[in-house]
């Protein structure tokens, strides 16, 4: 059974589709799933950001294929691991958890890279363009440690 890894931001459509994208093709595809949601609904069925297709085309990634879903309950069950962009996203997301067990699923994505900073992956949406390869070059570093600490934990 492969285990599933959720990466989570506001709209899906600029930081968690990267991030889902990045994180994917650094692990095997016959162990892992790794799939992304927004905790809005604004842009449910919508393709990511044009912008988040440039920057990870750029970098070798293909995430025109994703389409924005909104985060529900039921992907407690369905995740193993749940990773937010944010503070916001955070508080959002545990407000959902009805167990402890759901609480421990998530995880600030930058805390990975910045232990126990609990620092947000800025919103580039309103921001310039270099905003993305900021974002970008932020979630590949976390993305590296996550899937070398999944790796190690499920061989």
């Amino acid at each position: 059974m492969p285990v599933k890894i959720l990466m989570v931001c506001l709209g899906n459509i600029c930081r968690s589709p990267l991030a889902e994208g990045i994180l994917a093709s650094k692990l095997p595809r016959d162990k892992f799933i790794v799939d992304s949601a927004g905790t809005g609904s604004w842009h449910v069925g919508h393709s990511p950001d044009k912008r988040s297709v440039a920057v990870a085309k750029k970098n070798g990634l293909c995430i025109d294929n994703q389409k924005g879903r909104q985060f529900k309950i039921t992907d407690f069950n369905e995740f193993d691991y749940i990773y937010v962009m944010d503070n916001s996203n955070y508080r959002d997301v545990i407000q959902l958890a009805k167990t402890p067990e759901d609480k421990n699923k998530v995880h600030l994505i930058l805390n990975e890279l910045l232990p126990d900073e609990n620092a947000d992956v800025p919103d580039p949406y309103y921001g310039a363009i270099n905003g993305f390869d900021n974002v970008y070059q932020m979630l590949d570093e976390a993305a590296e440690i996550i899937s070398q600490k999944l790796i190690k934990a499920h061989p």
